[in-house]
């Protein structure tokens, strides 16, 4: 379908890309990448199937966007799938469960049999940021914004790395119920926990991360972010305590935005949401921010004058006979693109 017969107000299209919307990588301002890979979720597997399930969501949703009006006509566009990563993610995903299993009965990381899987997982996985990394800096270099659906959340690591190429500082907020810093979680060194401890190590361009609405970590990752002078942590029962004190949810976005530089990727991992949201996804947390708490964030960061440089929405984990998972996060991805487009405004 052509964009000048593209009916903004009529059936949603099912044309295999998010939305539905009629635009080319080549001409849209705003390119979405997938990536169908869960190769380490340590719980709960299925995110690997996202990219499919929220472009099926996605294509009934109304476009009427009162936070970023008429955002979408700028273009946002899909870029092609490459379903090779599916293929290589559930051949993994094999070697990866057996070593969970080995870990979590009581078994030594030492040995052999343990060894030999992880350093097929770890070699697989670096492919995976290469094939990612690659994806980005071709759309990045073309001048366009990147935004990203996963997978799980070791699938951002290729942008982030990126984007750290092409700027001098940025910061990120990273809305989600776990802190993401643990050094090579289970042995796998590009683990869904490890994302943001990587990026601290490998991405000097990164100055500061926010992490919002966490409430499942470890002594060990507490203790990183106390230390490091790169992490701000706004833990979920702060947020929560702060509120029951009087502070309002703007001024705590407030709070929370100030903290970040410019220029700012988002990182959205969907269960940093209540339940009800994302029943299925792979390690869910009680607590969490509503949808309507996640937007009016995002809202806060473009209002600021930050721009968003990127985002990544991961997680989703679709089920068989719920399509709320799914809804949900093509609702944050329209979300995400409208402010991202909008915070980009010349």
């Amino acid at each position: 379908m052509e964009q000048k017969t593209f009916d903004p107000d009529g059936v949603g299209v099912d044309n295999g890309t998010y939305f539905g919307l009629p635009f080319e990588p080549e001409t849209a301002e705003l390119v979405i990448v997938s990536a169908p890979w869960d190769v380490t979720v340590s719980y709960g597997a299925g995110t690997a199937y996202a990219p499919d399930a929220i472009i099926e969501a996605s294509t009934q949703l109304d476009f009427h966007e009162p936070l970023a009006p008429g955002a979408w006509c700028r273009g946002i566009a899909t870029a092609d799938v490459d379903y090779s990563l599916l293929d290589e993610s559930q051949r993994l995903r094999g070697d990866a469960a057996k070593v969970i299993d080995h870990l979590e009965g009581g078994g030594s990381p030492e040995d052999d049999y343990v060894v030999r899987k992880i350093c097929r997982v770890n070699e697989g996985c670096a492919a995976m940021n290469a094939n990612i990394g690659a994806q980005a800096a071709r759309w990045l270099d073309a001048g366009k914004l990147v935004g990203l659906v996963g997978g799980d959340h070791s699938t951002p690591y290729g942008l982030i790395r990126a984007l750290g190429e092409r700027h001098a500082e940025f910061g990120i907020l990273h809305i989600d119920a776990h802190c993401d810093l643990r050094d090579a979680y289970e042995g796998f060194e590009f683990s869904h926990a490890s994302i943001m401890f990587n990026v601290l190590r490998d991405v000097p361009a990164v100055t500061k991360i926010a992490q919002v609405a966490v409430r499942d970590f470890s002594e060990r990752e507490a203790a990183l972010a106390a230390s490091s002078g790169r992490v701000v942590l706004f833990d979920d029962l702060s947020l929560a305590a702060a509120g029951f004190r009087g502070e309002t949810w703007d001024t705590q976005c407030l709070r929370i935005v100030e903290t970040l530089p410019q220029e700012v990727y988002v990182s959205f991992d969907i269960d940093a949401l209540t339940f009800e949201n994302c029943p299925h996804t792979g390690t869910p947390v009680s607590g969490g921010l509503t949808f309507n708490q996640a937007v009016w964030l995002l809202d806060t960061l473009t209002r600021s004058g930050r721009r968003i440089i990127g985002f990544d929405v991961v997680e989703v984990c679709p089920a068989p006979d719920e399509r709320i998972d799914a809804i949900t996060g093509a609702r944050m991805l329209w979300k995400l693109c409208g402010q991202t487009l909008k915070s980009n405004e010349s």
